[in-house]
């Protein structure tokens, strides 16, 4: 197996593993799931946050981590998968209106979430952290130190979220909100911002490439964020199909792959 890369002070790693996995149970048939379309699990993502999600060469077939996951489940479950392309800022409300069944995109969980929606149990551990440029001026080492500094971030999200907290308490930073993450790292590259704050499990194709412009300066220490399925609420016999899908692959070690696959060098 390829070495994983350390991502995040090696903070990324599937979450529960194997050997405090539950107990899956037997795999639900797609007769006894409802799904909004007969055979097919539609699937909610934002098709362009790699490596979770991304267009393979054809330009047409989303690829990805989460990709690997949700059709390994589908497959156990006798379901097809139809990716649904959705821009984040509309992802949640895509569910509210019956688009697709479930969202897989890096959805971090959060407790406010989990008042309108379910979630699966998590399949990995997120860290929020910053990333500035090899070459650049900025000395900064932390979000607290971005004082007068510009910084980009995905808006909608838990760095979004991280970003605004620090503001709203007195960093006199000023903010960049962006659609896509790709977005961010292209401004900081050209230098119209000084910093991104984003994901740690999303930093790998920028930190990770040959001859990378990119260097990660701070890491979150403790408090990792958990990505889990999320599904409407009360859609319990799809939350639970989902759940044992994730602990059947916890348990058959599938993870070890996916993560060889796209998280490796």
């Amino acid at each position: 197996m390829r070495k994983l890369v350390a991502l995040a002070s090696a903070a990324l790693m599937v979450a529960a593993l194997s050997s405090c996995a539950k107990k899956a149970e037997p795999a639900a048939a797609s007769s006894s799931i409802k799904t909004l379309k007969d055979g097919v699990l539609l699937v909610g993502m934002q098709v362009d946050y790699p490596p979770f999600e991304q267009y393979a060469a054809d330009g047409i077939t989303p690829v990805g981590y989460d990709c690997d996951i949700i059709e390994a489940i589908a497959k156990d479950m006798g379901l097809k998968v139809e990716y649904v392309d959705t821009a984040w800022d509309g992802i949640f409300a895509g569910l509210d209106t019956d688009k697709y069944d479930c969202i897989i995109s890096g959805v971090t969980i959060t407790s406010e979430r989990k008042e309108k929606y379910d979630f699966t149990q998590s399949y990995i551990q997120n860290f929020q952290c910053m990333v500035t440029m090899k070459d650049g001026k900025v000395t900064a080492k932390t979000p607290e130190e971005l004082t007068g500094l510009k910084v980009g971030y995905q808006s909608e999200t838990t760095s979004d979220i991280y970003v605004t907290d620090l503001i709203t308490k007195g960093l006199k930073a000023e903010p960049f909100e962006y659609e896509k993450i790709l977005e961010c790292f292209s401004d900081l590259s050209a230098g119209r911002i000084d910093a991104v704050v984003c994901d740690s499990t999303v930093t790998y194709p920028y930190l990770h490439k040959a001859n990378s412009p990119y260097q990660l300066v701070w890491t979150q220490a403790d408090n990792p964020e958990e990505f889990g399925i999320m599904v409407k609420k009360g859609n319990t016999p799809l939350l639970t199909a989902l759940d044992n899908g994730l602990t059947k692959l916890k348990n058959d070690n599938a993870f070890d792959g996916f993560m060889a696959k796209w998280f490796s060098e």
